[in-house]
């Protein structure tokens, strides 16, 4: 080797061990950084490289390799994600603290996928992320009076009920011809159809194709959404839109951006003839959102952008989550046939001699059902990781956190803590059953609550202010439809394979993955 080879690698070895030294001694400085005159405490933290921060510890199956570092460092711990410092919270006790006993001071939000606001051409208009504020409380408290309160869910009892049997029928038709149907697709088209008349029921009367021009406009945007991996989302070329992935969504959220451009006007055309004959009770939401739109004295100012970018996670909130909870729950019976033939035998128990449809109304009748969901709900939350951001200084297990610091809540790490969960990874409904065998053991959880309020092991809707505000709807409609197709078919999978219930890799960590079967029917409630 020639003497300035030598020089070369002295120099680069030099470099890589003051640059090791210099990260070290930072890290340590933060770690020690005095605020108030006290020194400040930081929860513990793998060590960080420059730039990417912990992106070389984090995998596409980001609340696994997240769960995978709190057994490590704690349930508490700071990660990088980048140059962005994030807080993760990992077991029961500490996610109490945050959601209940200092929720007023995590009441704000903030969007994980930070890497795709600049994508998004409706950023800054969030509700369901939205900081704790006038914005947030004013739109929820609009959507729990028009949308998802008791007495409105009750009023679309109806629409539920009749887009129940147009799935049931398509899929008895697909028995009739043998053929094999994506369960996943048809459970999407139920919601949205579902959603749609709920929230622009006055339209759809008109245009009754319309939920599927919606659902295919939203369905395009989380699917381009879905096509950015971990590292495009999270790493240090984040700001570059190198593979044209950012276009592509900017372009099909353009898309549906001119589909409610239209719809807004046919509303703002025939307001005042709305206004003349509808009566509170027929009043939609989309209506009532176009009246405060229009009103000069409104206590908030609404903008179109506001509007639309409601209805669009309206859908992502009301529509895909609920329909992939569905579709777990079937995958989850499918994969266990004695936990299917035990809720069959249950519902038969309830729908009596007369063998009538399942009904909503059954449901309190069918603690076996409703295990089922809940055990599906624990092995698949509807969002594996919660975000929140601290609004005011607190200190969390005698750590200090400062106001904007953002935190998330691994609510898939809660709920398969084997610490709380007997066999965390197994598909066992009677944990949730009042007269299950063991039900003096601390692994079995018979009065838990589909809402987090009380016992903080089991989050599946998140608790606190910022819990899922849909939740109602979600757990009315899950329960009803997948003790029907239980009730009305048995389900055949190609070659007898087992069906993987598994997040999907890359950054949206969403179930999308199609799920095939072959509808044979038992009870066709046509017939009823």
């Amino acid at each position: 080797m020639a003497p300035s080879d030598h020089s070369f690698a002295y120099y680069c070895c030099i470099c890589i061990t003051w640059s090791t030294i210099i990260i070290i001694a930072v890290q340590l400085f933060f770690k020690t950084s005095t605020a108030f005159g006290t020194k400040t405490r930081h929860p513990p933290s793998p060590l960080a490289l420059p730039i990417i921060g912990h992106l070389h510890l984090l995998s596409s199956d980001l609340p696994n390799s997240l769960r995978t570092l709190a057994s490590r460092f704690g349930p508490l711990m700071q990660i990088r994600f980048g140059s962005t410092p994030i807080y993760v919270v990992s077991d029961a006790k500490t996610a109490k603290e945050i959601l209940k006993i200092h929720d007023v001071d995590f009441a704000s939000k903030y969007t994980l996928g930070f890497g795709l606001s600049k994508f998004d051409i409706y950023d800054g208009y969030t509700f369901f992320n939205a900081p704790y504020g006038t914005y947030w409380r004013f739109m929820k408290k609009l959507c729990m009076t028009k949308l998802f309160g008791g007495p409105q869910l009750d009023r679309f009892f109806q629409i539920r009920e009749q887009e129940t049997l147009k799935l049931l029928k398509s899929l008895v038709d697909k028995s009739r011809e043998g053929k094999p149907c994506d369960i996943g697709e048809e459970l999407s088209v139920f919601s949205s159809a579902i959603i749609c008349r709920m929230v622009i029921g006055n339209i759809c009367v008109e245009n009754p194709n319309l939920p599927i021009e919606i659902r295919k406009l939203v369905g395009d945007i989380m699917e381009n959404a879905a096509k950015f991996s971990f590292n495009e989302v999270f790493g240090p070329l984040n700001r570059f839109d190198v593979l044209g992935k950012g276009k592509r969504l900017v372009s099909a959220t353009r898309k549906y951006d001119e589909l409610l451009e239209q719809l807004m006007k046919k509303y703002d055309d025939s307001f005042d003839n709305l206004i003349s004959r509808c009566d509170e009770e027929q009043k939609d939401l989309m209506f009532i959102l176009m009246e405060t739109y229009k009103d000069t004295n409104a206590e908030l100012k609404l903008t179109p952008a506001h509007i639309k970018k409601f209805f669009l996670e309206m859908f992502f909130a009301g529509v895909e989550t609920t329909a992939t909870a569905m579709q777990s729950a079937i995958t989850e019976l499918i994969n266990n046939p004695s936990a299917f033939m035990k809720l069959r035998e249950e519902i038969h128990s309830v729908v009596g001699s007369n063998y009538r449809l399942l009904k909503e109304s059954d449901v309190p009748k069918l603690p076996f059902l409703q295990a089922v969901v809940k055990e599906t709900l624990r092995l698949n939350p509807i969002a594996t990781l919660r975000a929140r951001q601290c609004d005011a200084d607190s200190r969390i297990n005698g750590y200090d956190i400062k106001a904007g610091t953002r935190i998330l809540i691994n609510a898939y790490a809660i709920m398969r803590d084997s610490d709380s969960w007997e066999n965390p990874d197994d598909f066992f409904p009677e944990r949730f059953l009042a007269d299950s065998m063991d039900n003096n053991s601390d692994h079995h959880h018979p009065t838990m609550e589909f809402k987090g309020d009380h016992d903080f092991r089991f989050l599946p809707f998140g608790s606190g202010r910022r819990a899922c505000i849909a939740a109602s709807h979600g757990l009315i409609v899950t329960h009803a439809t997948v003790g029907a197709l239980v009730q009305c078919f048995d389900w055949e999978v190609k070659d007898g394979a087992k069906i993987e219930n598994e997040l999907e890799t890359g950054y949206s960590g969403s179930r999308v993955l199609p799920l095939a079967c072959y509808p044979i029917t038992r009870f066709d409630p046509a017939n009823a």
